[in-house]
């Protein structure tokens, strides 16, 4: 990348630039499975990693690795490994880092199957979960055991919005030699960057915010060191859920726009959540940006914006929040969350609803949830929907 400036601003707009032989502004598709060698001995030392280069697009791709760059800039790393999907991202991570017999946690509100990952198949294979409010550092501090290799933290959290504090996350995960990543999908990394507060990894569903338009599905994880980094790209490439180049060129000029996008977020979910925690009909909001959130000053100290996600009951409880969601017209009934499309969602029946009723409940993920992705479209037009929506609840 020619352009030295850090200003996420301006790396949403460069970093990952290639600036290859053919002059091209725009990063090009690199749509090949396979890379010619000049000779024998180049192909050879290719494999040994004796030299640089592309030799196959499992392993490494010059339109992937573009993304790759872009996104690590921006979190401040040294190295991304852009995955098929966001769960892809997070099982390289946990297969990376944990051997049978290791110890996990993990927060309590956390996408749904991320949970039920840790608990079902890697439990298959000897990794020992367990799931903690990591919000609660005394919580966290008590469930760590000799053998914890992991700590995983959404914060903001899926879909309770519940914040924890990376930074102290940070020092008593390494205070007993474990390692620290942090999910920082909610966020982006306009918002929030984990690895300046502490953390050692950073994942993300590319699918959401960073891509921006619901249109590709795909996954990153971003480390901050050189040895962590050759390791998870070992595992990634036996794993093979990699980004294909097509989908990483869309995801990177998503990336363009973010710091904008996000900025319009923020504006949006912020009179939104005012809008309905003013409303007769509703019980409670949850929102990083409004002062009765629990974590609202942890909040304001790690993120630059509160974000585009709400959460919030109604008075009448699940009865209510059905008739609502059947009733918005605008706001589309549909999981997934970051696009430029304001989505409303029921997460217990949804996408949490592979979770235990247990492990659920235990997270506050009630029956009587609702969370909102808030768009960019005008903010009147999406509150005037929620309020014709609340009027037939």
């Amino acid at each position: 990348m020619i352009n030295t400036s850090n200003n996420p601003k301006t790396l949403c707009v460069h970093a990952g630039e290639m600036h290859d032989s053919s002059g091209a502004v725009v990063n090009p598709i690199y749509e090949t499975s396979t890379f010619r060698f000049r000779d024998v001995q180049h192909g050879a030392d290719l494999f040994a990693g004796k030299q640089a280069g592309y030799i196959y697009t499992r392993m490494l791709n010059p339109t992937v690795k573009g993304l790759e760059d872009c996104v690590a800039a921006l979190e401040g790393g040294t190295h991304g490994l852009a995955t098929g999907s966001g769960m892809a991202a997070t099982h390289t991570t946990v297969a990376s880092l944990c051997s049978a017999g290791d110890h996990v946690i993990c927060s309590a509100a956390v996408y749904g199957p991320t949970s039920t990952l840790l608990t079902t198949l890697m439990s298959k294979f000897g990794v020992v979960p367990s799931i903690v409010d990591t919000s609660d550092l005394a919580a966290v501090e008590s469930a760590f055991r000799p053998n914890t290799r992991l700590l995983f933290v959404e914060t903001p959290g899926n879909p309770t919005l519940v914040i924890s504090d990376i930074a102290a996350l940070a020092e008593i995960a390494h205070h007993h030699g474990a390692v620290l990543a942090v999910d920082n999908t909610f966020s982006s990394p306009i918002l929030q960057q984990p690895l300046s507060l502490g953390a050692d990894v950073v994942v993300h569903s590319l699918t959401k915010f960073l891509n921006g338009h619901a249109d590709v599905v795909g996954g990153m994880v971003v480390v901050k060191d050189e040895e962590r980094y050759k390791s998870f790209r070992q595992v990634l490439n036996h794993l093979g859920g990699v980004l294909p180049p097509f989908e990483a060129f869309l995801v990177h000029r998503g990336v363009k726009t973010l710091a904008l996008r996000m900025q319009r977020h923020c504006e949006n979910g912020r009179k939104v959540a005012t809008f309905l925690e003013a409303h007769p009909k509703v019980e409670w909001v949850r929102y990083p940006g409004l002062p009765s959130h629990p974590q609202y000053e942890v909040a304001r100290k790690q993120m630059k914006g509160p974000g585009g996600m709400v959460s919030f009951g109604l008075k009448g409880g699940v009865e209510a929040g059905v008739k609502l969601m059947n009733s918005t017209r605008l706001c589309a009934l549909a999981v997934s969350l970051g696009g430029v499309e304001t989505l409303i969602q029921h997460p217990a029946s949804m996408t949490h609803a592979g979770m235990s009723r247990e492990i659920r409940e235990a997270a506050g993920i009630t029956d009587g949830l609702v969370r909102i992705s808030v768009g960019i479209e005008d903010v009147d037009d999406i509150i005037a929907d929620l309020e014709q929506g609340l009027t037939a609840a």
